[in-house]
């Protein structure tokens, strides 16, 4: 339920980040191709050890150390996940297989919304929370298998 209080509020913030911009949005919660981008962005950025490159085929890449937490096209977002996770998301409404790689662990999440854009960040949370727990594992297990 917490989580659900934390989405609605982050939705509500990029609501008004968004309203604050100057650019015309049909509806409340629907937000510009760019504050969207913008937003998600910003947000990814801020995290400790994230990097953000251009992607090869285009868009926005963010990495922890070598490993791709995902990108943005447009007003899509591509994220990897093991396929048991993928699946997960996909059953839940969370996320869409990914747009050209269908079968694989990658999914792919719309930004036109504000609660869109609070989901796409969540994914990108939970990939870097992953991450992190991964290194954090491979480094204790140097650290015990070093002389």
């Amino acid at each position: 339920m917490q989580s659900d209080h934390k989405n609605s509020t982050l939705a509500d913030a990029i609501a008004t980040a968004a309203a604050s911009t100057g650019e015309l949005a049909v509806s409340p919660d629907l937000m510009t191709p760019s504050a969207a981008r913008q937003t998600v962005i910003e947000e990814i950025a801020r995290w400790e050890g994230v990097t953000v490159h251009d992607h090869g085929m285009g868009g926005v890449e963010f990495r922890l150390e070598r490993r791709e937490l995902g990108h943005l096209h447009g007003i899509i977002a591509d994220l990897p996940f093991p396929r048991r996770i993928r699946d997960e998301l996909v059953a839940a409404g969370r996320a869409r297989p990914h747009h050209v790689l269908p079968d694989s662990g990658w999914v792919t999440v719309p930004m036109r919304t504000s609660s869109e854009v609070a989901e796409v960040i969540a994914l990108f949370r939970q990939n870097y929370d992953r991450a992190r727990a991964a290194r954090a594992q491979g480094q204790a297990h140097r650290h015990h298998t070093s002389p």
